[in-house]
């Protein structure tokens, strides 16, 4: 923890801190995965059942209101585990370098490349939107890479952060 102070002496022969802050150090953590339930996904029949059968044990269990709604809370928390589908939230994989019209490109190659899995006469478009594609990526890693070594101060801290995060596979690396 870093403490820092700011000590005035302008406006009288007394001095005074005028702030007192403390801050933490500023740190990445990395984002951890979580499970995110998709409730349009619900298998809502066999859990209409799962809840009936469990019904009569709630009801009956139970001789104060504390532990009938700790036995429903733990009745629903597990037909929810049961039931209900959960999708893992993964932090952004895109590379730092990818700006909107990359992003836009890559929907339109997804979207042309699942109608050609469907018997489309989608070919030529889909070769076409992936060359289109891949020169917008090599030009937009080429512009990034020239930003960050044309900076005097941090260039070779910033790129061998670039080369640490490509770390594992050298084809990620470009030699030009």
């Amino acid at each position: 923890m870093v403490t820092y102070s700011w000590v005035v002496n302008e406006i009288s022969d007394h001095q005074a801190v005028i702030l007192f802050v403390k801050w933490k150090e500023t740190c990445r953590e990395t984002q951890a995965e979580r499970l995110v339930p998709l409730h349009n996904k619900t298998d809502i029949i066999g859990l209409q059942t799962f809840l009936w059968n469990k019904f009569e044990t709630w009801v009956s269990n139970g001789k104060s209101i504390g532990e009938i709604w700790n036995n429903f809370k733990n009745i629903v928390q597990e037909s929810i585990e049961l039931y209900v589908q959960h999708n893992k939230l993964r932090k952004n994989s895109y590379p730092e370098y990818y700006n909107k019209e990359i992003k836009r490109l890559k929907t339109n190659v997804r979207k042309v490349y699942n109608k050609t899995k469907l018997g489309g006469p989608y070919t030529d478009k889909l070769k076409h939107l992936s060359n289109h594609l891949l020169a917008a990526k090599t030009a937009a890693q080429e512009a990034f890479l020239k930003t960050i070594l044309r900076n005097e101060g941090n260039c070779w801290t910033d790129f061998y952060k670039y080369v640490k995060r490509r770390k594992g596979s050298m084809e990620n690396i470009p030699f030009i």
